[in-house]
């Protein structure tokens, strides 16, 4: 008896069918275990042993494979074939070994890189031991970002509320956001012009622009204006031209090679409009199969790689494909072999390719993402071993008889398609383009100019990063790795560091001071030459070139005493360290030459970077006496400004002024006197509306609906933070818009509230949720408010947490929640909820696992 463990139950089914009787095959549903998001998941201090947890339904696949075991002669471990199975099948193996259920069976690790007949027999009957190499750089890496996120991360949240997280690459990939527009904001427009002429030589008339003027050879801006431009373009129109050179260049253009999940993304996202996660998602399906002929077969070899080598099989059936759909000619003398460019490449394996080329997309008839992901992968694939591109590039020359004035016409023609009659690249951004055939001219020839036009153009900033160029970017710097693009990139959007505008990524203010942040006071972690040598460092640790526990302690010495310094700052230094750094942006140039820190309201207090429990903003010096306030930065700071200190009115009943002012958290109105009461403007209340009957209704809140006809208590009406609502005994129920809160009649809130608690009654104990907090800050999981049998409450995954006796869960923050939480972990050791403890195994001793030797 045989037990196999795979990844996915889709590729275990699968594999189930190929291996036949004898063999049970079973899907660890990816990784078994994790180290739990708390301090002391990895201890330096003890030789970096690191604490692993199991989650109830990792459990229970883990005593699925056990229990299959008994009786068993092997265990094969068939997980993907890169650094991430490899740590699979070693989490699998360890906790296997604390059961004790391997009871003498047989351990080995088989890969394959496709999900085919041929290729899974094949595996089998070339097994191996573990690659602890592999394993060992997994550990660090996973050794690596746990540690700066949870070191770097709690200097963020104290030295800057609102901020939600730093990662090792994360943090980096963020800089490249904010620098690229740090750069385009900086950037100055600049004009030039241009001056081209239709010609003609004794043939068809084509199109050449202007290279020399009054006998100088013409830089980009030498015709800055509209002046200058109508002069040169006179001189073209008044002049005498004659042919004084042709020149014809023969060239060729090779095709480029298979994908990697680089690649795949990039092009996937310039031509079919992916997003990296996207892309990654309809590829793990077809590589886990679709159904042909009554069998499940995997379409594309495996999707995480950085190699972009074939096997020689696959190279025979390319050319036998490309010969019988394109003829003899499109095929090359030999296969073409491809060897990587790009910077710290990880462990070879193939290209993405189809597993077999006679599969066209045509004849498969996928729908949807998956038939567009895998006609371009075949595409690819089919062009990376056709014939180049044959093409000629011709340049005309023109000269004026004086010699003061010259023309030059360029163009390109395709002479054999080659590999452009299957495929052809994308491109992120427009470029300049050379035209198309020129007709044939003699040189010497005289060219009559037929008409001249001079056109206006302005120089533009560098593109914002889309996917495609910023993932580009990345694999160009050595930072991160294919597996992990597709995640980052998802949680800098996660995270409200960055926003997509037009598929393009613009860095938040929260992203500006998280990036500024770390550049000045961290400035050697998002270094990108210092994250792509880490790469490296964690690839010689899979090449079995370096130990992994000593690349660890060399950046923990370091890092540690970097993060104590930054400990012992006073946040007046940080923040005025983040105000120098983010002047040109939190300050702009008013254009006036006034200084850009002086406070619109008071006049004598100069502005600074401050923080609140909600994150930062800009505030006056002279506070309290002066409460002027704004976002960082964007058109609202602007019209906060102008709806603050606006006299609305006096109230009748007491005579006190009523005013529109902007704070902290937006506008709100405030009726002054010795005891002044506010109130926050509703979110479809814009400030310009405001008048001094609307303000006057908010600052009555609560409204009395009326008394409750089964209780006698009274219903009220009111907004809070998150919107209209009614009350009566504890109980609340929403409200759809403001209106509601002063035109709803005692019926209808007695059949709301009714309804809110018939959908809380489900069974005894039941709880109900008050609020969606937001998201934790280390997990990134939701963070929620609920009533339960015994008051308020708040949840995180399976850790709940009550709130104080008397306090208002109408007032809780996402910040002192998450504090209850971290209270309630720390009392309970970290058990979860009252659920069974978390099964945890340590790394300290090293698995009896045969090593590879280094090459």
């Amino acid at each position: 008896m045989n037990v196999v463990v795979v990844e996915s139950p889709a590729k275990a089914k699968t594999i189930n069918r190929y291996l036949g009787p004898g063999f049970t095959v079973l899907a660890s549903y990816g990784h078994v275990r994790d180290l739990p998001p708390k301090d002391g998941s990895v201890r330096p201090d003890d030789d970096f042993a690191m604490d692993w947890e199991i989650d109830g339904k990792s459990a229970k696949r883990l005593a699925d494979i056990a229990s299959a075991l008994k009786g068993a002669d092997r265990l094969i471990l068939a997980t993907d074939p890169d650094r991430e199975g490899e740590a699979i099948s070693w989490h699998v193996l360890e906790d296997l070994k604390r059961r004790r259920a391997l009871k003498g069976a047989n351990v080995e690790r088989v890969v394959f890189n496709a999900i085919t007949r041929a290729a899974v027999n094949a595996a089998m009957k070339a097994p191996r031991d573990i690659d602890m190499e592999l394993v060992e750089a997994y550990l660090a890496r996973r050794a690596l970002d746990y540690l700066v996120g949870f070191t770097l991360s709690p200097v963020l949240w104290r030295k800057l509320p609102g901020a939600r997280s730093a990662g090792r690459v994360q943090s980096v990939a963020l800089r490249l956001v904010v620098d690229r527009e740090i750069e385009i904001e900086a950037f100055r427009s600049q004009e030039y012009w241009t001056v081209a002429a239709e010609a003609a030589a004794g043939g068809d008339p084509f199109t050449a622009r202007l290279t020399k003027h009054q006998g100088r050879r013409l830089g980009k801006f030498d015709l800055p204006d509209e002046e200058a431009a109508t002069a040169a373009r006179a001189a073209v129109e008044g002049g005498t031209f004659q042919v004084t050179a042709v020149e014809k260049k023969p060239a060729t253009r090779s095709p480029p090679p298979p994908f990697t999940t680089s690649t795949l993304q990039q092009e996937a996202a310039r031509k079919l409009g992916f997003s990296a996660q996207r892309t990654m998602q309809a590829a793990q399906k077809l590589y886990e199969g679709m159904e042909i002929d009554g069998e499940t077969v995997g379409l594309i070899t495996y999707m995480r790689t950085d190699g972009v080598q074939s096997a020689p099989e696959a190279l025979e059936e390319a050319r036998r494909v490309i010969g019988a759909l394109y003829g003899p000619d499109f095929v090359p003398q030999s296969a073409r072999h491809y060897k990587v460019k790009a910077k710290n490449a990880q462990e070879a394996h193939e290209a993405i390719r189809p597993t077999s080329l006679e599969r066209n997309p045509g004849r498969l008839r996928l729908g949807g993402d998956l038939g567009r992901l895998y006609e371009l992968i075949w595409k690819r694939m089919i062009a990376s071993q056709m014939e180049a591109a044959r093409i000629e590039r011709t340049t005309i020359d023109l000269d004026s008889v004086d010699g003061a004035t010259a023309l030059r016409a360029s163009g390109q023609v395709v002479l054999f398609a080659g590999y452009l009659a299957a495929y052809e690249e994308g491109r992120d951004d427009d470029g300049d383009e050379e035209g198309g055939r020129l007709p044939q001219v003699a040189v010497g020839a005289v060219a009559r100019i037929i008409s001249a036009t001079a056109d206006q153009h302005f120089t533009e900033p560098p593109p914002r990063y889309s996917e495609a160029s910023l993932v580009k970017k990345m694999e160009e710097l050595g930072i991160g790795r294919p597996s992990t693009y597709a995640s980052i990139l998802s949680v800098l959007r996660d995270r409200n560091y960055v926003r997509m505008e037009k598929n393009r990524f613009v860095p938040e203010d929260a992203g500006r001071l998280v990036t500024a942040f770390l550049e000045q006071f961290f400035a050697r972690y998002v270094e990108y030459d210092f994250t792509a040598d880490l790469e490296e460092k964690l690839d010689l640790v899979s090449a079995g070139d370096l130990n992994w526990k000593a690349l660890l302690s060399e950046f923990w010495k370091d890092f540690r005493i970097a993060v104590s310094e930054i400990g012992e700052l006073r946040m007046s230094q940080v923040l005025e360290a983040l105000n120098e750094a983010l002047g040109p942006h939190i300050f702009p140039d008013k254009g006036d030459g006034g200084d850009p820190r002086a406070c619109p309201t008071c006049g004598s207090g100069r502005l600074a970077l401050k923080t609140g429990r909600y994150g930062a903003f800009v505030g006056c010096s002279n506070y309290p006496e002066c409460r002027y306030t704004r976002p960082i930065a964007g058109g609202a700071a602007e019209e906060q400004a102008e709806t603050a200190d606006r006299e609305l009115g006096i109230e009748p009943a007491t005579g006190a002024k009523v005013w529109l002012k902007s704070g902290r958290f937006g506008p709100y109105v405030e009726a002054a006197s010795d005891k002044p009461r506010r109130a926050s403007l509703p979110k479809d209340w814009p400030p310009a509306a405001m008048d001094l009957e609307k303000a006057l209704r908010l600052l009555r809140l609560p409204r009395e609906v009326g008394p409750h006809p089964e209780g006698g208590a009274v219903i009220l009406a009111s907004i809070g933070r998150y919107g209209p609502y009614l009350q009566h005994s504890g109980a609340y129920a929403n409200l759809g818009s403001t209106d509601e809160v002063f035109e709803i009649g005692l019926n209808r809130a007695v059949a709301l509230l009714a309804e809110k608690r018939a959908g809380a009654g489900k069974g005894r104990g039941a709880s109900t949720t008050l609020r969606e907090l937001g998201d934790h800050p280390q997990t990134g999981k939701p963070v929620r408010l609920l009533s339960g049998r015994y008051g308020p409450y708040v949840k995180h995954e399976s850790v709940n947490a009550n709130l104080a006796r008397g306090a208002d869960p109408q007032t809780l923050t996402l910040d002192a929640a998450v504090a209850l939480l971290a209270a309630r972990e720390g009392k309970t050791g970290g058990k979860r909820g009252g659920g069974r403890k978390p099964v945890r195994a340590a790394t300290k001793a090293r698995p009896a696992v045969k090593r590879k030797k280094a090459s």
